[in-house]
């Protein structure tokens, strides 16, 4: 299965990502079939060059999003869905948070 996702790049602190296309099991350090754009979270606000024609063609044969990709499709208008959740709260801690009276 094709997947749509984030390849990591950059220096230590200071990342970078790819959108890339790649089979879902394969290492996003590795070969991938086609790089869609890039996103640089370091700027206010953050940059995200994107080839929409691309993304709708593998869209078209099949490939699925990750969650943070999906996010970003959508807010680009490339999506007619609704956002996806992508954090999940972790309920032990904030059990721990309120028995001590601070925040999470």
């Amino acid at each position: 299965m094709l997947a749509i996702r984030l390849a990591r790049t950059g220096k230590k602190k200071k990342s970078y990502f790819r959108i890339i296309v790649s089979e879902k099991t394969k290492d996003t350090h590795g070969d991938y079939l086609e790089n869609l754009g890039n996103i640089n979270p370091h700027t206010e606000p953050r940059t995200i060059v994107l080839e929409e024609e691309r993304v709708r063609y593998w869209l078209d044969k099949g490939a699925q999003p990750s969650p943070v990709v999906h996010n970003i499709l959508v807010e680009r208008g490339l999506l007619k869905t609704e956002k996806l959740r992508v954090w999940r709260v972790n309920h032990k801690k904030v059990k721990a948070a309120a028995a001590s009276g601070s925040q999470v």
